[in-house]
């Protein structure tokens, strides 16, 4: 079999050039002749067991010829990329240079590389510093008043709202006279001690009492989602019908024994520790971060193939859509917020897109170097961790989690951690050997 002959083009593509022999063919071209005889039959042939001649007779040799090639181009094109160990992405594109029946065959074929590191920054000395903040008494103390708002308890009062207080109110809002649609709210609750979303609302509503109706105008927000409001000054009338004094628990022992803590120092003890260990992990990812953008930033890359960046934009507006859907936004009034279009949106990816992708690439090379595995056992019981949170009736997670495609995503998600864990005990300092 004649060899293909690989070009390296620029933006990490490859050109591969075949020539394939009529002797090289001919066990294709064989192939080819059953299945157009058994996708239209002859007449007088049973399906598939016509000749060479009679098939060329009925449809033409350049039939034969043509249905061969597709067979040849895939099979051709497998052997090549797996002989040269080219990391290929996507589809090929292909391009004919002769194709006559009874010659020898040419053709070539152009695809994009998964890109690799052409320099690799120096990762075996310390980069950037692992710098927790020391938690203190005044993280502790607003830890243990934060706990006590949780357990607070709302006590009508017979006396005008202070700032610490709850109004329970009937609100209507109108603009030049005329109700603002879905304006009127009733038994509406204002923290007065938080911020709300009309900035200045619950400020007038300090010193109202029970039964007390105050009318007043402020302006909507600049975002406000409604054009025809944003911005506007607005007439609120606010009917007060009770207010609320919000009573916190005495901070002692039984306080800490009805959180589930045997004393209170205990309990100081314990806020103080996780509150360290919430700083410490905030301080490993700050590293981490700081870390993977240096490497990449000292490192030479090859150059990324569109088709690469285009699909990582797309993962990452997916990301984006799936977040504001969470959070019961939408997509459309998003961008109309960012006064964006999604195409625009996609263009601010690339950057990002380009950052992740390098930081990708790295994490291959650095575990290539550093010969990080992911046994089969141990990618197995990651597995069945995994499955152990589906429900049992739930057989479509389960179908995916046990598919080979999630598998390897897990292996890759293992092989990284793992990377990650080797390049933060070299490159940076003080990082606290976690084995």
């Amino acid at each position: 079999m004649t060899p293909a002959t690989i070009t390296r083009l620029p933006k990490s593509q490859v050109k591969l050039d075949f020539k394939v022999s009529v002797e090289e063919a001919q066990p294709y071209l064989d192939q080819a002749v059953t299945d157009i005889s058994t996708n239209r039959p002859i007449k007088g042939f049973r399906p598939g067991k016509a000749t060479y001649a009679d098939v060329k007779n009925a449809y033409g040799e350049m039939a034969i010829w043509e249905s061969a090639f597709e067979r040849i181009v895939r099979s051709r094109y497998v052997a090549a990329i797996l002989e040269n160990n080219l990391d290929t992405i996507g589809s090929p594109s292909v391009e004919v240079g002769k194709l006559v029946p009874g010659q020898e065959l040419e053709f070539s074929m152009t695809a994009d590389l998964m890109p690799d590191v052409e320099r690799l920054a120096e990762y075996s000395k310390p980069l950037v510093e692992y710098k927790p903040r020391e938690v203190g008494d005044k993280d502790v103390d607003a830890a243990l008043e934060e706990l006590r708002s949780m357990r607070r308890v709302e006590v009508v009062v017979d006396r005008a709202a202070g700032k610490e207080d709850l109004v329970i109110a009937d609100l209507d809002i109108t603009k030049d006279h005329v109700a603002i649609e879905g304006g009127a709210s009733r038994g509406f609750k204002v923290y007065l001690n938080e911020a709300q979303y009309i900035p200045g609302f619950a400020d007038k509503l300090v010193g109202v009492k029970k039964g007390e109706v105050r009318t007043f105008e402020l302006p909507f927000p600049e975002d406000h989602f409604n054009k025809q409001l944003s911005g506007q000054n607005v007439t609120f009338t606010v009917t007060a019908k009770d207010v609320y004094e919000l009573q916190k628990p005495e901070l002692n022992d039984e306080f800490a024994k009805n959180v589930g803590v045997e004393s209170l120092d205990k309990l100081k003890g314990l806020l103080r520790e996780n509150i360290q260990k919430e700083e410490n992990q905030k301080a490993d990812d700050s590293a981490e971060i700081q870390l993977l953008e240096k490497l990449v930033k000292d490192s030479r890359f090859h150059e990324i193939p569109e088709l690469l960046v285009n699909e990582e934009v797309r993962r990452m507006l997916g990301e984006l859509e799936n977040s504001i859907d969470q959070q019961g936004m939408d997509m459309e009034k998003y961008l109309e917020n960012l006064k964006k279009t999604k195409d625009q949106l996609r263009m601010d990816f690339i950057p990002q897109a380009m950052q992740r992708i390098h930081t990708a690439i790295l994490l291959k090379e650095v575990a290539r170097l550093e010969g990080v595995t992911v046994p089969d056992d141990e990618l197995d019981a990651e597995i069945d961790k995994l499955l152990s949170t589906v429900k049992s009736g739930d057989m479509q997670t389960r179908e995916r989690l046990l598919s080979a495609e999630y598998r390897e995503y897990v292996a890759s998600s293992l092989r990284n951690r793992k990377t990650l864990a080797i390049l933060k005990l070299k490159g940076v300092k003080g990082y606290p050997n976690k084995a």
